[in-house]
C-alpha cells in the first residue's frame, strides 16, 4: 500500500516566469512504501524536529498520522 497526496493550487504567473507542472516537483521527491515503514506492525513512531508522531494503518487501509 502506498499513499499519495496531491494538492492543486492556483498560481499567478508573471511574464518571463517558468512554471513547472505539478508532477515535475513530485518526480524528484523521494518515495517510501508504507509497508517498508510499518514492517507488518500496526503503527510506528516517527521523531521529527524533537516531536514524536505516530503513523498508524487502519483496517480500511488508510494512514493516520498523529502527534
Amino acid at each position: 500500500m502506498q499513499a499519495t497526496l496531491s494538492l492543486t493550487t492556483a498560481r499567478r504567473v508573471t511574464a518571463g516566469q517558468t512554471v513547472l507542472p505539478d508532477h515535475a516537483a513530485t518526480a524528484q521527491a523521494p518515495s517510501v512504501n508504507s509497508e517498508a515503514l510499518l514492517r507488518g506492525q500496526k503503527f510506528v513512531t516517527i521523531v521529527h524536529n524533537g516531536a514524536t508522531y505516530r503513523l498508524q494503518a487502519t483496517k480500511l487501509g488508510k494512514l493516520i498520522l498523529t502527534k
